[in-house]
């Protein structure tokens, strides 16, 4: 699979400053770059139909930000307006009117140690232009993903509801063995065997027009995107359960798809080497595409308050 596109804005801000990104250093003996305790974001700005741009659900996702900090203990130096102006201010200095933007927040240097617990915490947002994460192809006829090895985490022992960065090495560890594999994407299941999420995506399926993904009970991310895809589907008139399933239903799926900031809406053709229903994208999988993009290009009037004009 051809790797995203990486055309990075010039300017990052970080604490409170526009700054080019060659100087938006961290110091080697940063906590996070340590220990990684830290908490970050992903977000879409898309072109609208109009011309202007507009960043997606900006406001959920820095809630989610300061929400992960919270669940932490990590207090931020700054508030929630800050980071959406923050946001706001360099998609505009970016001279694009589509990009990926990722804030960050993170402990910097200081004590050293597990229990170092007064480092300077900083701010950055950060943004540079990214197509579609799992490739052109795959967002037209489904990507092929691989039931990992490796098990979600248990929320016995992390913090599964909290986007945090050293969490993450869970989930580079299961997409470097789908990768191995030939397959494009891997699918975590939790410790009772049940389907969680894919490594950077929630995961839906389609059975008989009912669309189901795992509940927010279960070890997964509370993905925005997620969430937007169960409002969408609903004001299309589709059933959306919240119910955890198995490989083996699964793999007996009518479609399965993708969701995440990164990947959007992305279906998945095959599993295991098993094909989900015929093979290829599925009529509710392509309908639920065709709704997103009216929505994040700003087309559908029922959901204009989720986008933030920049």
């Amino acid at each position: 699979m051809v790797e995203p596109e990486f055309k990075k804005a010039p300017k990052v801000w970080l604490d409170g400053k526009l700054i080019p990104w060659e100087e938006a250093n961290v110091h080697l003996g940063s906590h996070t770059v340590q220990y990684g305790l830290g908490v970050f974001e992903g977000i879409r700005a898309y072109k609208q139909d109009d011309g202007s741009t507009a960043i997606f659900r900006l406001q959920e996702h820095i809630q989610r930000l300061f929400s992960s900090a919270h669940i932490l203990g990590m207090e931020l130096p700054v508030t929630e307006e800050a980071v959406i102006e923050a946001c706001c201010q360099v998609v505009r200095s970016s001279g694009m009117d589509s990009c990926y933007l990722r804030p960050t927040a993170f402990y910097g240097q200081g004590q050293m140690g597990l229990g170092a617990l007064n480092n300077p915490v900083h701010v950055a947002v950060a943004a540079w232009a990214w197509g579609r994460y799992l490739g052109d192809e795959g967002m037209r006829k489904g990507t092929r993903a691989h039931v990992s090895s490796w098990q979600r985490m248990s929320a016995k022992s992390f913090l599964v509801k909290g986007k945090v960065t050293g969490q993450y090495v869970n989930s580079i560890l299961a997409k470097r063995e789908a990768r191995a594999a030939g397959c494009d994407e891997a699918i975590l299941l939790d410790e009772f065997g049940l389907v969680a999420e894919a490594s950077g995506e929630n995961i839906f399926i389609v059975e008989k027009n009912v669309i189901f993904t795992p509940p927010r009970s279960a070890p997964i991310l509370d993905g925005i995107t997620r969430d937007a895809i169960i409002h969408l589907a609903r004001d299309m008139g589709y059933t959306v359960v919240e119910q955890s399933f198995t490989r083996g239903t699964l793999y007996c799926a009518d479609e399965c798809f993708f969701t995440g900031t990164a990947a959007e809406v992305t279906p998945v053709r095959e599993v295991d080497g098993r094909a989900i229903g015929k093979g290829e994208r599925g009529p509710v999988t392509a309908a639920l595409q065709d709704s997103f993009f009216k929505t994040v290009r700003g087309s559908n009037p029922r959901r204009l308050s989720w986008l933030t004009k920049v």
